[in-house]
C-alpha cells in the first residue's frame, strides 16, 4: 500500500483510545483519516454505520475474508471485527495518515504484513480504574463485561512484552495522554521529512505542527520522558 505511513492505535477497551481518537481528529482535521472497522455486533447508541463501524453480517464478513480483503480480523464474545484493505486505501489515496484502532490480536495480524505502520498502545492505570470505567459504560452484561476484563488484562501483559509497540502511554489523565500521543504524531511527521506530506496540508495544519513543536521543545528542556531521535521508547507514564 502506497501513501503517508498509517498509525495502529491498540489497547483494551476502556482505556481511552477512541475518545483520544476523536479528540485528534477534531484538531487535525484533514491531516488524519480513521479507517472504519467492519464489525458483526449490533451498533450502540449514537454509533453510525460507515462513521464508528461498518456494521455487516456474519455471511457478508466471512466472504470478504475468504476473498482475502482483510489485512487483518478477530474474534470477540461472539462478534466478528476486522479492518478490510479498502478502508487503508481510501484513506491514503486521499494524502492523508491512517489511524487503526484495532486489538492486540490486530496489531499480531498486521505485524506479518508489509504494512509498516508506528505502534501505539493506550492502557488505563489498572484494572481497577478500567473495571469501573466500564461499568460506568452501562453498556454490559456481567458476562460481556467479565470477557472484556480479562481480554484487557492479557492485553495490558502483552503491551508490556519488547518490540511490539513504540510507545506505549498509561490514560491516568486525559489531558495528559493526548498531548502525549499527539506529540509523538507530530515528532514523527517532521523525523520523516515528508514534505509532501506537510506542504500538501492545510496552513492551519502546518501551524499546529509549528506549535505543537515549540511548545514540546520547551518542555523537553527539563525532562526525559521522550527520546524522538530514536523514537523506540517502549512506556510513558504519567
Amino acid at each position: 500500500m502506497s501513501g503517508p505511513r498509517p498509525v495502529v492505535l491498540s489497547g483494551p477497551s476502556g482505556a481511552g483510545k477512541s475518545t483520544l481518537l476523536k479528540r485528534l481528529m477534531k484538531e487535525y482535521e484533514g491531516v488524519f483519516g480513521f479507517s472504519v472497522s467492519h464489525t458483526t455486533r449490533n451498533p450502540r447508541p449514537g454509533e453510525v454505520n460507515g462513521k464508528d463501524y461498518h456494521f455487516v453480517t456474519r455471511e457478508k464478513m466471512h466472504e470478504a475474508i475468504d476473498n482475502g480483503e482483510f489485512i487483518e480480523n478477530a474474534e470477540f464474545s461472539g462478534n466478528m471485527y476486522g479492518t478490510s484493505k479498502s478502508s487503508i486505501e481510501d484513506v491514503q489515496a486521499q494524502n492523508l495518515i491512517c489511524i487503526l484502532d484495532v486489538d492486540i490480536q490486530g496489531v499480531k495480524n498486521i505485524k506479518q504484513t508489509d504494512l509498516n505502520p508506528i505502534y501505539i498502545s493506550i492502557q488505563p492505570p489498572s484494572m481497577e480504574i478500567l473495571e469501573q470505567r466500564l461499568r460506568d459504560r452501562k453498556t454490559e452484561t456481567e458476562n460481556s463485561l467479565q470477557k472484556r476484563l480479562e481480554a484487557a488484562r492479557i492485553d495490558m501483559e502483552l503491551s508490556k512484552e519488547p518490540g511490539v509497540f513504540d510507545l506505549v502511554i498509561i490514560n491516568d489523565d486525559l489531558d495528559e495522554a493526548y498531548e502525549k500521543l499527539k506529540s509523538v504524531l507530530i515528532e514523527v511527521i517532521l523525523k520523516t521529512n515528508d514534505s509532501e506530506i506537510f506542504t500538501s496540508q492545510s496552513s492551519r495544519f502546518r501551524r499546529l505542527v509549528r506549535k505543537t513543536h515549540m511548545t514540546l521543545s520547551l518542555q523537553l528542556t527539563n525532562t526525559n520522558d521522550y527520546d524522538f531521535q530514536d523514537c523506540s521508547r517502549s512506556e510513558v507514564q504519567s
